[in-house]
Protein backbone atom coordinates (compact mmCIF):
# COMPACT_ATOMS: atom_id res chain seq x y z
CA UNK A 1 0.00 0.00 0.00
CA UNK A 2 1.61 3.48 -0.90
CA UNK A 3 2.37 5.75 2.10
CA UNK A 4 0.49 8.63 2.54
CA UNK A 5 2.26 12.07 1.23
CA UNK A 6 3.24 13.50 4.40
CA UNK A 7 4.80 9.98 5.69
CA UNK A 8 6.05 9.13 2.53
CA UNK A 9 7.84 12.94 2.76
CA UNK A 10 8.94 12.09 6.43
CA UNK A 11 10.62 9.01 5.62
CA UNK A 12 12.33 10.62 2.00
CA UNK A 13 13.49 13.21 4.94
CA UNK A 14 14.72 11.10 7.46
CA UNK A 15 16.44 8.71 4.97
CA UNK A 16 18.24 11.89 3.22
CA UNK A 17 19.28 12.98 6.43
CA UNK A 18 20.95 9.89 7.58
CA UNK A 19 22.58 9.54 4.23
CA UNK A 20 23.78 13.21 5.39
CA UNK A 21 25.26 12.09 8.99
CA UNK A 22 26.69 9.12 7.19
CA UNK A 23 28.89 11.29 5.39
CA UNK A 24 29.73 13.15 7.76
CA UNK A 25 30.60 10.46 9.83
CA UNK A 26 32.77 8.61 6.96
CA UNK A 27 34.25 12.49 6.40
CA UNK A 28 35.45 12.43 10.20
CA UNK A 29 37.13 9.31 9.95
CA UNK A 30 39.75 11.41 7.40
CA UNK A 31 40.41 13.96 9.78
CA UNK A 32 42.93 13.54 12.28
CA UNK A 33 42.76 14.17 16.00
CA UNK A 34 43.87 17.97 17.27
CA UNK A 35 47.09 17.50 17.91
CA UNK A 36 48.33 17.93 21.41
CA UNK A 37 50.66 20.75 22.56
CA UNK A 38 54.60 19.58 22.23
CA UNK A 39 55.89 18.04 25.14
CA UNK A 40 60.23 18.12 24.73
CA UNK A 41 62.40 15.44 26.30
CA UNK A 42 65.50 16.34 28.27
CA UNK A 43 68.68 16.27 26.29
CA UNK A 44 70.64 13.45 26.56
CA UNK A 45 74.31 13.65 28.80
CA UNK A 46 76.92 12.07 28.64
CA UNK A 47 76.15 9.39 32.00
CA UNK A 48 73.02 9.15 31.75
CA UNK A 49 71.39 5.74 31.47
CA UNK A 50 69.60 4.47 28.26
CA UNK A 51 67.32 1.33 28.55
CA UNK A 52 68.03 -0.46 25.59
CA UNK A 53 64.71 -2.13 24.20
CA UNK A 54 63.91 -4.58 21.83
CA UNK A 55 60.31 -3.48 20.88
CA UNK A 56 60.17 -5.29 17.66
CA UNK A 57 62.07 -7.93 16.59
CA UNK A 58 64.13 -10.44 18.32
CA UNK A 59 68.01 -11.14 18.23
CA UNK A 60 68.99 -14.51 17.58
CA UNK A 61 72.93 -14.06 18.56
CA UNK A 62 74.13 -13.01 21.55
CA UNK A 63 76.80 -10.45 19.89
CA UNK A 64 74.23 -7.87 18.63
CA UNK A 65 73.50 -7.12 21.75
CA UNK A 66 76.89 -6.58 23.05
CA UNK A 67 77.86 -4.70 20.07
CA UNK A 68 74.69 -2.74 20.83
CA UNK A 69 75.82 -2.24 24.19
CA UNK A 70 79.14 -0.87 23.39
CA UNK A 71 77.91 1.52 21.19
CA UNK A 72 75.66 3.27 23.49
CA UNK A 73 78.50 3.10 26.30
CA UNK A 74 81.13 4.81 23.29
CA UNK A 75 78.66 7.42 23.19
CA UNK A 76 79.16 8.14 26.99
CA UNK A 77 75.86 6.36 27.99
CA UNK A 78 75.16 3.51 30.88
CA UNK A 79 72.95 0.91 29.22
CA UNK A 80 70.60 -0.79 31.08
CA UNK A 81 69.05 -3.88 29.14
CA UNK A 82 65.19 -3.93 29.03
CA UNK A 83 63.86 -7.04 31.15
CA UNK A 84 62.96 -8.75 28.29
CA UNK A 85 65.64 -7.89 25.91
CA UNK A 86 66.63 -11.39 25.38
CA UNK A 87 62.91 -13.09 25.08
CA UNK A 88 61.47 -14.39 22.07
CA UNK A 89 58.10 -14.99 20.92
CA UNK A 90 58.51 -16.22 17.57
CA UNK A 91 60.19 -13.50 15.50
CA UNK A 92 59.46 -10.85 18.37
CA UNK A 93 61.56 -10.00 20.80
CA UNK A 94 59.09 -11.18 23.56
CA UNK A 95 54.93 -11.06 23.57
CA UNK A 96 53.44 -8.00 23.32
CA UNK A 97 52.78 -7.95 26.83
CA UNK A 98 56.71 -8.50 28.09
CA UNK A 99 58.01 -5.71 24.78
CA UNK A 100 55.21 -3.01 26.17
CA UNK A 101 55.87 -3.60 29.92
CA UNK A 102 59.64 -2.82 29.04
CA UNK A 103 58.52 0.47 27.47
CA UNK A 104 56.02 1.55 29.91
CA UNK A 105 59.05 0.60 32.96
CA UNK A 106 61.75 2.54 31.14
CA UNK A 107 59.27 5.73 31.39
CA UNK A 108 58.56 4.83 35.27
CA UNK A 109 62.18 4.82 36.07
CA UNK A 110 63.46 7.78 37.26
CA UNK A 111 67.48 6.38 36.48
CA UNK A 112 66.39 6.20 33.10
CA UNK A 113 67.07 9.42 30.58
CA UNK A 114 65.83 7.82 27.39
CA UNK A 115 65.33 4.72 25.43
CA UNK A 116 66.72 3.30 22.27
CA UNK A 117 65.55 0.28 20.38
CA UNK A 118 68.03 -2.34 19.37
CA UNK A 119 66.35 -2.95 16.16
CA UNK A 120 63.86 -2.76 13.88
CA UNK A 121 61.45 -5.50 12.20
CA UNK A 122 57.66 -5.47 13.11
CA UNK A 123 55.56 -6.13 16.12
CA UNK A 124 55.62 -2.09 17.44
CA UNK A 125 51.60 -1.57 15.77
CA UNK A 126 50.74 -5.23 18.26
CA UNK A 127 51.49 -3.16 21.09
CA UNK A 128 50.67 1.04 20.60
CA UNK A 129 47.23 -0.01 22.69
CA UNK A 130 49.25 -1.61 25.56
CA UNK A 131 51.40 1.75 26.43
CA UNK A 132 50.55 3.93 29.39
CA UNK A 133 50.16 7.28 28.00
CA UNK A 134 49.51 8.99 30.81
CA UNK A 135 52.50 7.84 32.69
CA UNK A 136 54.64 8.74 29.48
CA UNK A 137 53.04 12.04 29.82
CA UNK A 138 54.59 12.37 33.04
CA UNK A 139 57.22 11.21 32.78
CA UNK A 140 58.63 12.82 29.59
CA UNK A 141 61.86 10.89 27.79
CA UNK A 142 64.07 10.60 25.04
CA UNK A 143 62.53 7.79 23.17
CA UNK A 144 64.43 6.91 19.57
CA UNK A 145 64.53 4.50 16.52
CA UNK A 146 63.43 4.34 12.98
CA UNK A 147 61.45 1.68 10.48
CA UNK A 148 58.99 -0.31 12.65
CA UNK A 149 59.54 1.92 15.15
CA UNK A 150 57.67 4.54 13.51
CA UNK A 151 54.52 3.00 14.97
CA UNK A 152 55.55 3.78 18.71
CA UNK A 153 57.03 7.24 18.09
CA UNK A 154 53.86 8.48 16.30
CA UNK A 155 51.91 6.73 18.69
CA UNK A 156 53.62 8.24 21.82
CA UNK A 157 53.77 11.72 19.73
CA UNK A 158 49.87 11.98 19.16
CA UNK A 159 48.94 10.54 22.18
CA UNK A 160 50.91 12.31 24.98
CA UNK A 161 52.45 15.71 22.42
CA UNK A 162 55.88 14.29 23.31
CA UNK A 163 58.90 15.25 20.76
CA UNK A 164 60.06 11.37 19.52
CA UNK A 165 62.81 10.89 17.45
CA UNK A 166 63.43 9.02 14.07
CA UNK A 167 66.90 8.27 14.49
CA UNK A 168 69.75 5.14 14.39
CA UNK A 169 68.86 2.30 16.42
CA UNK A 170 71.08 0.79 18.24
CA UNK A 171 72.63 -1.82 16.16
CA UNK A 172 72.40 0.70 13.19
CA UNK A 173 75.70 1.56 11.75
CA UNK A 174 76.79 5.02 13.18
CA UNK A 175 79.26 6.72 11.03
CA UNK A 176 80.38 10.40 11.31
CA UNK A 177 77.19 12.03 9.55
CA UNK A 178 74.64 9.69 11.35
CA UNK A 179 76.79 10.29 15.02
CA UNK A 180 76.86 14.22 14.23
CA UNK A 181 73.14 14.42 13.10
CA UNK A 182 72.07 12.23 16.64
CA UNK A 183 74.48 14.64 18.94
CA UNK A 184 73.74 17.62 17.44
CA UNK A 185 70.15 17.22 17.90
CA UNK A 186 69.36 14.85 20.51
CA UNK A 187 72.41 16.15 23.16
CA UNK A 188 73.30 19.39 22.03
CA UNK A 189 70.19 20.79 21.68
CA UNK A 190 71.33 22.62 18.75
CA UNK A 191 68.71 23.66 15.83
CA UNK A 192 70.78 22.09 12.65
CA UNK A 193 69.85 22.50 8.65
CA UNK A 194 69.71 18.94 7.67
CA UNK A 195 70.93 18.85 4.35
CA UNK A 196 72.75 15.37 2.12
CA UNK A 197 76.27 15.68 2.95
CA UNK A 198 78.65 17.02 -0.29
CA UNK A 199 78.69 15.54 -3.27
CA UNK A 200 81.83 12.83 -3.64
CA UNK A 201 82.09 12.84 -7.12
CA UNK A 202 84.80 9.40 -6.99
CA UNK A 203 86.17 10.68 -10.53
CA UNK A 204 82.72 11.49 -12.43
CA UNK A 205 82.08 14.77 -13.80
CA UNK A 206 78.84 15.03 -11.99
CA UNK A 207 77.25 14.61 -8.45
CA UNK A 208 75.67 11.30 -8.87
CA UNK A 209 74.63 9.69 -5.15
CA UNK A 210 72.39 11.35 -2.65
CA UNK A 211 70.84 13.40 -5.64
CA UNK A 212 67.87 16.15 -4.40
CA UNK A 213 65.47 16.11 -6.94
CA UNK A 214 62.44 19.27 -6.71
CA UNK A 215 58.87 17.89 -7.18
CA UNK A 216 57.36 21.30 -6.31
CA UNK A 217 59.48 24.50 -5.08
CA UNK A 218 59.01 26.25 -2.68
CA UNK A 219 59.51 26.65 1.22
CA UNK A 220 56.79 25.91 4.16
CA UNK A 221 56.85 25.45 7.49
CA UNK A 222 55.35 23.21 10.43
CA UNK A 223 55.03 19.94 12.41
CA UNK A 224 57.19 17.33 11.12
CA UNK A 225 55.20 14.11 11.02
CA UNK A 226 56.09 10.46 9.37
CA UNK A 227 58.52 7.64 9.54
CA UNK A 228 58.51 4.42 7.40
CA UNK A 229 55.81 4.71 4.35
CA UNK A 230 54.47 0.96 5.18
CA UNK A 231 54.22 1.02 8.91
CA UNK A 232 52.20 4.73 8.87
CA UNK A 233 49.93 3.30 6.41
CA UNK A 234 48.80 0.67 8.97
CA UNK A 235 48.08 2.93 11.96
CA UNK A 236 45.26 4.43 9.10
CA UNK A 237 42.09 4.44 11.43
CA UNK A 238 43.47 3.94 14.64
CA UNK A 239 43.82 6.42 17.70
CA UNK A 240 47.97 6.60 16.96
CA UNK A 241 47.04 8.31 13.70
CA UNK A 242 49.06 11.47 12.98
CA UNK A 243 47.85 14.76 12.51
CA UNK A 244 48.57 15.86 9.13
CA UNK A 245 46.98 18.96 9.15
CA UNK A 246 49.52 22.15 8.46
CA UNK A 247 52.38 19.24 8.72
CA UNK A 248 55.45 18.37 6.67
CA UNK A 249 55.55 15.00 6.24
CA UNK A 250 58.79 12.79 5.77
CA UNK A 251 58.62 9.20 4.37
CA UNK A 252 60.70 6.00 3.57
CA UNK A 253 60.84 2.52 2.42
CA UNK A 254 62.89 -0.12 1.81
CA UNK A 255 62.15 -3.23 -0.26
CA UNK A 256 58.74 -2.65 -1.19
CA UNK A 257 57.85 -3.35 -4.87
CA UNK A 258 56.38 0.17 -6.40
CA UNK A 259 52.69 -1.55 -6.93
CA UNK A 260 52.67 -1.94 -2.83
CA UNK A 261 54.35 1.75 -2.80
CA UNK A 262 51.58 3.48 -4.75
CA UNK A 263 48.98 1.37 -2.78
CA UNK A 264 49.90 2.36 0.59
CA UNK A 265 50.19 6.05 -0.90
CA UNK A 266 46.54 5.46 -2.07
CA UNK A 267 46.10 4.11 1.93
CA UNK A 268 47.30 7.64 3.31
CA UNK A 269 45.61 9.79 0.47
CA UNK A 270 42.14 7.79 0.62
CA UNK A 271 42.43 8.36 4.64
CA UNK A 272 42.97 12.43 4.40
CA UNK A 273 46.14 12.51 4.78
CA UNK A 274 47.17 14.63 2.04
CA UNK A 275 44.52 17.31 1.96
CA UNK A 276 45.53 19.85 3.94
CA UNK A 277 49.66 18.81 4.63
CA UNK A 278 52.40 22.00 4.24
CA UNK A 279 54.78 19.69 2.75
CA UNK A 280 56.67 16.78 1.62
CA UNK A 281 60.08 14.94 2.15
CA UNK A 282 60.61 12.16 0.77
CA UNK A 283 63.75 10.20 1.93
CA UNK A 284 65.22 7.04 -0.23
CA UNK A 285 62.60 4.55 -1.39
CA UNK A 286 65.82 1.55 -1.18
CA UNK A 287 65.49 -1.33 -3.45
CA UNK A 288 61.74 -0.39 -3.90
CA UNK A 289 61.82 -1.92 -7.96
CA UNK A 290 59.24 -3.00 -10.13
CA UNK A 291 59.42 -6.59 -9.51
CA UNK A 292 58.06 -9.54 -12.04
CA UNK A 293 55.05 -8.44 -14.40
CA UNK A 294 54.27 -7.22 -17.38
CA UNK A 295 55.06 -3.80 -16.44
CA UNK A 296 54.81 -1.03 -14.25
CA UNK A 297 55.12 2.46 -13.31
CA UNK A 298 58.37 3.99 -12.35
CA UNK A 299 58.55 5.55 -8.59
CA UNK A 300 59.06 9.16 -10.59
CA UNK A 301 55.40 8.29 -12.09
CA UNK A 302 54.23 7.92 -8.60
CA UNK A 303 55.73 10.29 -6.87
CA UNK A 304 54.12 12.53 -8.99
CA UNK A 305 51.14 11.36 -9.48
CA UNK A 306 50.34 11.87 -5.58
CA UNK A 307 52.40 14.36 -4.68
CA UNK A 308 52.82 17.21 -6.80
CA UNK A 309 48.87 17.32 -7.35
CA UNK A 310 48.87 18.91 -4.06
CA UNK A 311 50.31 22.22 -4.62
CA UNK A 312 52.38 22.18 -1.83
CA UNK A 313 56.82 21.98 -1.79
CA UNK A 314 57.76 18.67 -2.36
CA UNK A 315 61.67 17.42 -2.63
CA UNK A 316 63.31 13.97 -3.51
CA UNK A 317 66.50 12.42 -1.92
CA UNK A 318 66.82 13.38 1.95
CA UNK A 319 69.14 11.12 3.95
CA UNK A 320 66.15 9.58 5.87
CA UNK A 321 65.49 5.75 5.78
CA UNK A 322 67.30 1.90 4.90
CA UNK A 323 70.57 3.72 4.93
CA UNK A 324 74.06 4.01 6.30
CA UNK A 325 73.98 7.96 6.55
CA UNK A 326 70.86 9.27 7.98
CA UNK A 327 69.71 12.36 10.10
CA UNK A 328 67.78 11.96 13.14
CA UNK A 329 64.57 13.80 12.92
CA UNK A 330 62.34 15.39 15.85
CA UNK A 331 58.76 13.60 15.33
CA UNK A 332 56.21 16.61 16.47
CA UNK A 333 59.24 19.46 16.48
CA UNK A 334 58.48 22.93 14.22
CA UNK A 335 60.72 22.82 10.95
CA UNK A 336 60.66 24.36 7.40
CA UNK A 337 61.54 23.06 4.54
CA UNK A 338 63.23 24.01 1.46
CA UNK A 339 62.52 21.70 -1.81
CA UNK A 340 64.60 23.82 -3.90
CA UNK A 341 67.73 23.74 -1.73
CA UNK A 342 66.53 20.08 -0.15
CA UNK A 343 66.95 20.78 3.46
CA UNK A 344 64.93 20.82 6.53
CA UNK A 345 65.47 23.61 9.41
CA UNK A 346 64.54 22.71 12.39
CA UNK A 347 63.01 26.16 14.43
CA UNK A 348 63.88 25.35 17.74
CA UNK A 349 65.52 22.72 20.07
CA UNK A 350 63.87 19.24 20.18
CA UNK A 351 65.18 18.93 23.29
CA UNK A 352 65.15 20.50 26.75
Amino acid sequence: MPLPRRQFAQTVATAAAGALSLGSAQAQTKVSAARRPAIYPQRLRPGDTIALLSPANASYEREPLEIATETLQALGFKVKPGIHLSARYGQFGGTDAERAADVNAAFADPAVAGMLALTGGSGCNRIVDKLDYALIRRSPKFFGGFSDLTALINAIQVQTGLVTFHCPMATSEWNEFSLNSFRAIVMAGESPTLANPKPELGGNLVQTQDRISTLRPGRARGTLVGGNLAVLSSLAGSAYWPDFRGAILFLEEVNEYIYRVDRMLSTLRLAGAFDQLAGVVLGKFTKCEPGDGFGTLTLDEVFDDYFKPLGVPVFRGAMIGHIKRKHTLPVGAAVEMDADAGTLQLLAPAVL
